[in-house]
């Protein structure tokens, strides 16, 4: 079940330049990695606040909203309860080794990328390279 907003993944220029921004309007910095090209974490102060992801353009994106994430109890459980309802997904559920979080990715009626997310965030993989970035959950 989608239990709440977990990230909204903005694509920029750049990123340093965003959080000092968003640190401005009362945004704390969660993480900073080098994970697509340089990315970054700020969330509000307060419960069950959304985090927003900023990550450096690359050559094939915009700049701009890349997806909006739900956070699901349980992504493969999820997963299987949307498509029974008619929802296609992109492809089946996979473990980002970069967050060390479940994932699934699907698109609205009008084309905009969507995103399960598992609750919890786990501990990252070291060392993985951009191209292994997705194992089967």
């Amino acid at each position: 079940m989608i239990t709440k907003i977990d990230h909204i993944e903005i694509i920029v220029n750049d990123v340093k330049r965003h959080v000092e921004f968003y640190q401005k309007l009362g945004f704390k910095l969660l993480t900073w990695t080098d994970h697509h090209g340089g990315s970054a974490e700020v969330q509000l102060p307060g419960d069950n606040q959304p985090v927003i992801e900023f990550h450096t353009v690359l050559d094939e994106e915009n700049i701009g909203v890349n997806h909006i994430a739900f956070q699901a109890d349980d992504v493969v459980a999820t997963h299987g309860e949307l498509t029974a309802d008619g929802i296609h997904f992109d492809a089946e559920p996979y473990r980002n080794r970069h967050t060390g979080r479940g994932n699934a990715r699907f698109r609205d009626p009008d084309g905009w990328r969507l995103q399960l997310c598992d609750a919890k965030r786990k501990e990252p993989e070291k060392g993985v390279e951009e191209k292994d970035v997705v194992a089967k959950l």
